[in-house]
């Protein structure tokens, strides 16, 4: 049996705010893509070649690895939902909180170096 058919079906408002916070994960993996795309493409003024590239591939790859994280922890709220119990905790809100707060300082650094 999958697990999305075992337990009780959790009352509809539920299932929807977890589907939200799904797609608001997924926005945020999307607007690192973008902003990765962006550095790469049209900031060639802002830093050297190889820096602007490994600023671009780290925002590609947590943006990548964001959005399995999203569905990991959709799928795990959507189970507990289902089994009446306690919802997942997540290392994933302290660890973007430092990555995106990383981001902003380099790209600080390098607008006031560039």
């Amino acid at each position: 049996m999958k697990w999305w058919h075992s337990g009780t079906r959790p009352d509809y408002r539920f299932s929807l705010a977890n589907e939200r916070t799904f797609l608001a994960w997924i926005r945020t993996a999307l607007a690192l893509i973008a902003g990765a795309v962006g550095i790469d493409q049209y900031a060639s003024h802002l830093a050297t070649p190889p820096l602007r590239l490994a600023l671009s591939l780290f925002l590609l790859v947590v943006g990548g690895l964001l959005g399995g994280f999203a569905y990991r922890r959709w799928a795990g709220a959507e189970r507990a939902m289902r089994h009446a119990q306690d919802l997942p905790r997540s290392l994933m809100l302290p660890l973007l909180t430092l990555v995106v707060t990383a981001i902003a300082a380099m790209l600080t650094g390098l607008i006031i170096i560039g």
